[in-house]
């Protein structure tokens, strides 16, 4: 008996598990049974078209030559514009004050002399007097005008292409309470 009851459940679960999902499986049937994969064609491959590379007259891109641009300067003056400095004179001139740099210069005092206005410049431990028409600085700096809270100097400076120019620079008097801090 156990034997009998046992193989109708059985039969019974059978029955019921067939149909269960039988209805899923026509609905997705029906939904897919048009439907198609759809993948664009690829583009058609154009043939190579090699671009003539001619050196000639151009720059060699691996050489580290210098860009020089066409300056308003180099038609005046020729090489350097119209502003390059004298080196001999430099030389001769063999100024302490033009050795260093203008940002470590101080001007320390002021003097009027027989009516000609002096600066006092520190640079280190040394003093120098300068008056108009001196030069200071490694920039070619001339004084051009002295006061007693400045020294006003011209210098000449070079830029990437090679042509000098001139800009303007002051030294301000430096104060016992400024130069503590």
């Amino acid at each position: 008996m156990k034997q009998i009851v046992l193989i109708s459940f059985c039969v019974a679960l059978a029955a019921c598990s067939g149909g269960e999902h039988e209805d899923l499986k026509q609905w997705m049937a029906e939904s897919t049974k048009d439907l198609r994969g759809n993948v664009p064609k690829l583009p058609e491959v154009q043939p190579y078209q090699p671009v003539p590379y001619e050196v000639e007259g151009m720059l060699d891109p691996f050489k580290p030559n210098k860009i020089e641009p066409e300056s308003k300067y180099k038609q005046a003056a020729g090489k350097g514009g119209a502003f390059q400095p004298d080196f001999e004179a430099r030389e001769l001139r063999n100024s302490m004050l033009e050795k260093y740099p203008i940002e470590s210069l101080k001007m320390i005092g002021f003097l009027n002399v027989n009516t000609r206005p002096m600066a006092v410049i520190q640079v280190d431990n040394k003093v120098k007097q300068v008056k108009v028409g001196d030069y200071i600085g490694l920039d070619f700096g001339m004084v051009t005008q002295i006061s007693d809270k400045e020294v006003v100097l011209r210098e000449l400076i070079q830029d990437s292409a090679g042509d000098w120019s001139e800009r303007k620079s002051s030294l301000y008097l430096q104060s016992k309470e400024g130069s503590n801090k």
